[in-house]
């Protein structure tokens, strides 16, 4: 066998590999989505996610609320005589998470709500780019109004900007466009404007990206989320900020 032949084995191997390495994760993708679809038809809204809303307690209460980055937020350690409460939910967007809000949140009477949404909103537009502004414009209306709804309980409110992303992997690259984070940095510079009395913006990016303004490798889970130690570290630059 000559080394052309060889090479060309080769080449042929790794194509093959890198086609079923891609199948399977269109499959699992595919499967993903196709089970979320039919749960968010049979509860739009995630209301039966967390069907006792209500919890008494006599300690002041504060709910990290939003999609799947609020639901992994472990709160910080050393936050005491304080109950926290997570009303996180995964893969919601903005219009979901507002509209839950009166019975996941507002039942609580939580002294501080803190935010962290909007990711989901905007990594649907590479697949509707005709409706790019549409998209970002709900995005932003849609936060502003749960910081109203969060003010209107009389409750402080910490709203996060949208975490960064990860390190585009190449499975993704046919679905994604750069357009994403353009958009997050445009709903970001919106949601700097809301800070206020009894409402403070917390920049995640200070603390998650790096010099690229992606999420610093050390913090990322995958290209969306991040890890306990990026938690870590917003825990560390947040914990002076939740005192309700």
């Amino acid at each position: 066998m000559n080394t052309l032949t060889k090479i060309a084995i080769l080449a042929l191997s790794v194509a093959l590999l890198t086609s079923a390495g891609l199948n399977v994760f269109l499959y699992q993708q595919g499967q993903k989505y196709y089970l979320l679809l039919n749960a968010t038809g049979l509860d739009p809204l995630g209301l039966n996610y967390y069907p006792n809303s209500t919890e008494k307690t006599q300690q002041p209460i504060i709910v990290f609320y939003g999609d799947s980055r609020a639901q992994s937020w472990q709160p910080p350690n050393q936050i005491k005589n304080i109950t926290i409460i997570n009303r996180g939910i995964g893969g919601q967007t903005t219009a979901q998470v507002l509209g839950r809000f009166q019975q996941h949140v507002a039942s609580l009477k939580p002294k501080m709500i803190v935010i962290q949404v909007g990711v989901n909103d905007l990594k649907a537009i590479p697949l509707f780019p005709e409706q790019k502004e549409a998209i970002i414009r709900n995005c932003q209306t849609n936060i502003g109004q749960i910081v109203q709804k969060s003010l209107d309980t009389g409750a402080k409110v910490v709203v996060t900007t949208i975490f960064p992303l990860g390190t585009l992997p190449i499975a993704r690259k046919p679905f994604w466009s750069d357009d994403v984070a353009i958009a997050i940095n445009d709903v970001n510079d919106y949601i700097k404007t809301l800070a206020r009395d009894r409402v403070i913006v917390f920049d995640s990016s200070q603390v998650l990206a790096n010099s690229q303004g992606i999420v610093d490798p050390k913090y990322s889970l995958d290209f969306l989320h991040i890890n306990s130690e990026g938690y870590g570290a917003l825990n560390k630059a947040i914990a002076g900020i939740l005192v309700p």
